[in-house]
């Protein structure tokens, strides 16, 4: 008996200091089921997407609630990381002014809601931490001074314009794909010269700000001087998908778009209207926010610390579309990551897929996605379908690693859209 006890309290011992030595990832990860609604942006629009113009007075909104309430003690750092997000290596030093890491010290406690939490923030760079090169970071949010304590990881960019990026978006050049897929062409402009454009420059692409869709351009089509050409026939072809999905929980008090029924037990409850396979013969238009979701709520003044958490139940009825697989619901509310939380199950006696997820209110857009487990590959059109006509926006990054130097510089970004308005 006394052996069991010193055993299981080794067994214990070892689990807490496996948890204790957990590590942070270069991803957008929550390492807390008690961590909710991560929020980071450029001030100068909600919900836009981290990127902000180095030397400027644009500045980053990050916040985060945490359902166990009270005040904890967060501190959070930022680290440079190369165009593939790894580790620069570099020393604080060569990337920072000021200091290496601070304390969230702005929160409120939530009023007038079910769920009892705090809503922590912070605007950066700030008279404490100021990133002074460009390039890809990586913010990390850890509890107690602990960077061994994980709590968030949320990736950034920092962008020294120093070339200017003319993005073109038409049909794929497959003729059996000129219907579904959207093909980007991107055409780099620059005063400097580039000594070798192979090597040093890299172009990665991004649709709707889902990690998942990058695509990373080593080698232009073309090279004319002063310019870039990226327009390869086979490259950067993108499915058009569809638009998002979306439901309106902005209010406890009346149901808002795509809400079947809502009620109160022990917590806040929305059960949203079964939603169909999306691959219809034709495409039907529709305004989304590519993917966005944004705190709202109806009953109250404050979205942020007055607006309440419930309990939303999707529902899909669609057979599966391989034998091994899963199907996730996601959206930039959850970083387009697949975790058990967003997976969905099957319930073979109502033979639909169903879902659970802890939201806050406000104006949510999502989409179904397709995991074949075999292959690991990611699709977000078996559900979904997938037009030329969708409206989705694009992201490009240009990095360049001069000649015998340590990190890669972010010295192009652009936002485009593949429709002209």
């Amino acid at each position: 008996m006394i052996r069991t006890g010193i055993l299981l309290f080794l067994c214990l011992f070892s689990l807490q200091q496996l948890q204790a030595q957990q590590e942070f990832t270069y991803d957008n990860k929550v390492y807390s089921p008690q961590i909710k609604t991560v929020q980071l942006y450029n001030t100068q629009k909600e919900q836009s997407f981290p990127v902000i113009t180095l030397g400027t007075s644009e500045k980053l909104s990050f916040s985060f609630d945490d359902l166990r309430g009270g005040s904890k003690n967060y501190w959070y750092t930022v680290e440079h990381c190369t165009y593939d997000w790894k580790s620069s290596n570099l020393s604080a030093l060569d990337y920072l002014d000021g200091m290496n890491e601070d304390r969230v010290i702005d929160y409120a406690y939530s009023s007038k809601t079910l769920q009892k939490y705090t809503h922590y923030s912070l605007t950066f760079p700030n008279d404490q931490i100021k990133p002074k090169i460009s390039g890809n970071y990586l913010l990390k949010v850890y509890e107690n001074g602990d960077v061994s304590k994980p709590v968030i990881s949320q990736r950034f960019y920092i962008y020294d314009q120093q070339v200017n990026i003319q993005p073109e978006v038409i049909p794929s050049n497959e003729v059996s794909l000129r219907f579904s897929n959207q093909k980007v062409n991107i055409t780099v402009l620059h005063r400097n010269p580039i000594q070798n454009p192979y090597q040093d420059i890299k172009l990665v692409l991004m649709q709707n700000g889902n990690p998942l869709t990058e695509k990373l351009n080593t080698k232009p089509t073309y090279v004319k001087p002063g310019s870039l050409i990226y327009n390869d026939l086979g490259s950067n072809d993108y499915k058009g998908s569809n638009e998002f999905r979306k439901f309106d929980f902005r209010s406890l008090r009346y149901k808002g778009e795509h809400v079947q029924d809502q009620f109160t037990d022990s917590t806040n409850n929305v059960v949203l209207f079964t939603d169909q396979n999306g691959t219809a013969l034709k495409y039907t238009q529709q305004i989304d926010e590519n993917g966005a979701f944004f705190i709202r709520n109806q009953d109250n003044r404050e979205n942020e610390t007055e607006s309440d958490y419930g309990r939303i139940q999707f529902m899909l009825n669609t057979a599966a579309p391989g034998t091994n697989g899963d199907i996730y619901v996601v959206g930039r509310f959850n970083n387009y990551t697949l975790t058990e939380e967003n997976k969905l199950s099957y319930i073979a006696s109502k033979k639909k897929f169903y879902a659970s997820l802890y939201l806050k209110q406000g104006l949510y857009d999502y989409q179904y996605v397709w995991k074949d487990n075999t292959t690991g590959k990611v699709d977000n059109t078996v559900l979904e379908g997938s037009f030329f006509e969708t409206e989705n926006a694009y992201q490009a990054f240009v990095y360049f690693r001069r000649p015998g130097s340590r990190w890669d510089e972010l010295i192009g970004y652009s936002l485009f859209n593949n429709i002209q308005k």
